[in-house]
């Protein structure tokens, strides 16, 4: 066990660089994709990817998790073949769902565009999700495969490889073919991303035969209907509360451009308003937290293993540690974004709405990471199911916002905005009390919130004044946004000196 623990930290670091460069391609992608296509279409693009997900919750979430679980058990016993069966046994599920959902869903394609999501333009992007969805299961299946096998760099690096591609898939279609109609656009964006699952899912599949090769003889035989009630058993809860998780959030976004036409907007201004904050500004404020994966995956099997041991004031220590990390690098990180967010928005995206509910967003991401951690430390102790109901008490009242005060005329987006911040502070409220109660951790907030806190607003307050003064005196927003920045920096971390607080605990949470 020591040996495993020790081999996934080594991994840590290759795993977060390619998640940085993962991330930042991936935002470049959308910011290019953005400038190509404009706020109207990619309104309508955010509007058909929640279906995305509500088909992969319904045909493969579940099964994926089952080939995790399964595959390292079966490895664990020496079982090669039954890993294998596993897998395919879980493949065989997936299409058997799949076909009929995927036929329902091409054969319904105009009601649900026109009742469900509001705009008749989304209909060509429903079909082609549909071989989308089919590649991606067969990609998760194999990635969840290598995961279960403790084989990680496998799956990584094809997924930065798939950045890749569809970078190159969908905005080299799109050159190609605009300018179109919004319906075929939005299709030429999907069929982009048809071709690079193609890619990802051939390889994994490539990469899982060169793997297990010819089964070894003499490994353990079982019965198929025990094999089937394992995977069950760990497939239909995982899916279903992901497939409610997904419903809430799919609702969500389909509703706010039909309520923001009720309260009084055009049809494209409504779409238009929704891709700006939805497919811009919560992207761009994500961009900065790309450390919260590592620590989460750092996070949760230390924990596994210290509840194991029945080692508590070791989880007490991880948690603090991880929380108080997530503080110091999230909070200064979001009062920078509020600085330069409105030009960096602008230069990025040539939007000028992306920078108009940047505060109470910023707000919100912050929420967002703390919810993160929390809940990783949850499923390291093992409560996964507070875990989901908490996930799905906050996206009830996230749309009981959208329903409420969307279509109120004058409030808008705003609604919408304000659900966020209200579902993340509820998410927030329950997750922490849920982990003092679970390990007897004493918050110390001093250091989680007031110190960074204190720092990051100092720091955020004085180098938008530098901003706004180098802005005046003629420099441009770049090397203006660049010295705010090395400013910011250097005064926060000053400001957290003169408290007693160091970054050192956030590089240790990394490690």
């Amino acid at each position: 066990m020591e040996e495993r623990i020790g081999t996934a930290g080594s991994g840590a670091a290759f795993l977060t660089a390619l998640s940085c460069i993962s991330q930042l391609l991936g935002f470049g992608y959308r910011v290019a994709l953005s400038r190509l296509v404009g706020a109207e279409i990619m309104g309508l693009y955010q509007l058909i990817m929640p279906v995305y997900s509500v088909l992969l919750s319904l045909t493969a979430v579940g099964l994926t998790s089952a080939v995790s679980n399964l595959t390292a058990r079966n490895l664990a016993l020496g079982d090669r073949r039954g890993a294998g069966r596993t897998l395919s046994l879980c493949l065989r599920t997936f299409f058997l769902v799949l076909i009929p959902v995927g036929a329902a869903v091409v054969l319904g394609s105009d009601a649900i565009s026109v009742y469900l999501l509001g705009d008749a333009r989304t209909q060509l992007g429903l079909i082609l999700l549909v071989p989308c969805v089919a590649l991606t299961g067969v990609e998760n299946c194999h990635k969840h495969f290598f995961y279960g096998a403790g084989l990680v760099r496998p799956p990584a690096v094809v997924e930065l490889l798939e950045q890749f591609v569809r970078t190159l898939a969908v905005l080299g279609l799109l050159v190609l073919f605009l300018p179109q109609y919004p319906e075929r656009a939005v299709g030429l964006i999907v069929w982009g991303m048809v071709i690079c699952e193609v890619f990802s899912a051939c390889t994994l599949v490539i990469l899982y035969r060169r793997r297990m090769g010819r089964p070894g003889r003499g490994e353990r035989e079982d019965r198929p209907g025990a094999r089937r009630r394992q995977v069950a058993a760990i497939a239909l809860p995982v899916g279903f509360n992901s497939l409610l998780g997904n419903l809430l959030g799919a609702a969500n976004s389909t509703l706010i451009p039909q309520k923001l036409v009720e309260g009084g907007m055009e049809q494209s201004q409504a779409v238009a308003q929704f891709g700006v904050v939805c497919g811009m500004t919560l992207p761009m404020l994500s961009l900065p937290i790309v450390f919260l994966g590592a620590i989460n995956l750092v996070l949760s099997p230390r924990l596994t293993r210290a509840c194991a041991l029945g080692r508590k004031e070791e989880v007490r220590r991880l948690v603090s540690r991880a929380v108080g990390a997530v503080c110091l690098l999230t909070l200064p990180a979001m009062a920078l974004m509020v600085v330069v967010g409105p030009d960096l928005g602008r230069a990025m995206f040539h939007q000028a709405g992306v920078g108009e509910y940047l505060i109470p967003l910023a707000a919100a991401t912050a929420m967002s990471c703390f919810c993160s951690v929390l809940c990783a430390s949850l499923n390291g102790i093992g409560e996964q199911r507070a875990v989901a109901a908490i996930s799905l008490l906050g996206g009830a009242v996230q749309l009981a916002f959208t329903l409420a005060l969307v279509p109120l005329p004058g409030v808008g987006m705003a609604g919408f905005v304000a659900g966020t911040v209200a579902s993340g502070a509820l998410e927030l409220a329950l997750c922490l009390f849920w982990t003092v109660r679970r390990t007897g951790l004493r918050p110390p907030l001093f250091r989680w919130l007031a110190a960074p806190g204190l720092s990051s607003l100092l720091a955020g307050l004085t180098s938008n004044l530098l901003f706004q003064v180098l802005k005046d005196a003629g420099l441009s927003p770049v090397p203006a946004g660049g010295a705010a920045a090395l400013f910011f920096l250097v005064l926060y971390l000053a400001a957290l000196q003169a408290q007693g607080v160091g970054i050192k605990e956030g590089v240790e949470a990394l490690r």
